[in-house]
């Protein structure tokens, strides 16, 4: 795949830190990576987003942001209140085409879960995805209630006809409790898709270099790991 989308069963989850993680991994195999930001929120103009932090993670990738609003809310609510154009999902899909042409690898992080309203129309990552033809990578919570909305997003693509190589766990516990540890085997029959990944928790905390070196051991090979990835058992 040229082009994946990285979408959230929900905020503050993860997808930035897998989005490093799967691009850490690519680079280490020589590829070259872009990582597409449509709509950054929440950050001011001069404060580092989503892509400074993948670019401080994972080493030398393309970073590209269309469009940033400074308040933490939807996309759509955001441009809206701060007086600025919204990003649509033409503008989306032609970006990461762009990027595709001279990449290896394009990462488009998406802003909360497959839903979230992007204009006053309102389009969402999933048409943005549809445009481009790219499959959707769903990071999912580990714990208690992650079935539930991994199964609603999982629905979300099939009814926009999109494909998904699979979920990862965006922050998987040092000690993971019960739910957790259930949930590795019942998350798979949720999204219809396989476990590809598990980020560990705090990993963004991790100095550049080790990210780097732990990172390809985190995702199954599917997204570029390097095969030592194993789910717990």
């Amino acid at each position: 795949m040229s082009v994946l989308f990285v979408t959230g069963t929900g905020t503050e989850i993860g997808k930035t830190v897998t989005t490093a993680a799967i691009a850490a991994a690519a680079l280490a195999r020589g590829r070259s990576v872009a990582v597409l930001k449509p709509a950054q929120t929440g950050v001011t103009a001069h404060e580092p987003g989503d892509v400074a932090e993948v670019e401080r993670l994972a080493g030398p990738v393309t970073g590209v942001e269309l469009a940033r609003y400074p308040e933490p809310l939807a996309p759509a609510t955001a441009a809206l209140r701060a007086g600025l154009p919204p990003v649509g999902p033409q503008d989306i899909a032609e970006a990461a085409a762009k990027l595709a042409a001279s990449h290896d690898l394009v990462l488009v992080e998406g802003a909360g879960g497959l839903l979230v309203r992007f204009d006053a129309d309102g389009h969402t990552l999933a048409d943005a995805a549809r445009l481009a033809g790219a499959p959707v990578l769903v990071v999912a919570q580990a714990g208690l209630g992650t079935l539930n909305t991994t199964a609603l997003t999982a629905l979300a693509l099939r009814s926009y006809g999109l494909d998904s190589p699979g979920v990862v766990i965006g922050s998987w516990p040092t000690e993971p409790d019960l739910a957790s540890r259930c949930n590795l085997a019942d998350l798979p029959d949720a999204a219809g898709a396989p476990l590809l990944g598990l980020v560990p928790e705090g990993s963004a905390g991790l100095a550049p270099h080790a990210f780097r070196t732990a990172a390809p051991d985190w995702l199954a090979p599917a997204l570029g790991g390097s095969g030592a990835f194993r789910i717990p058992v």
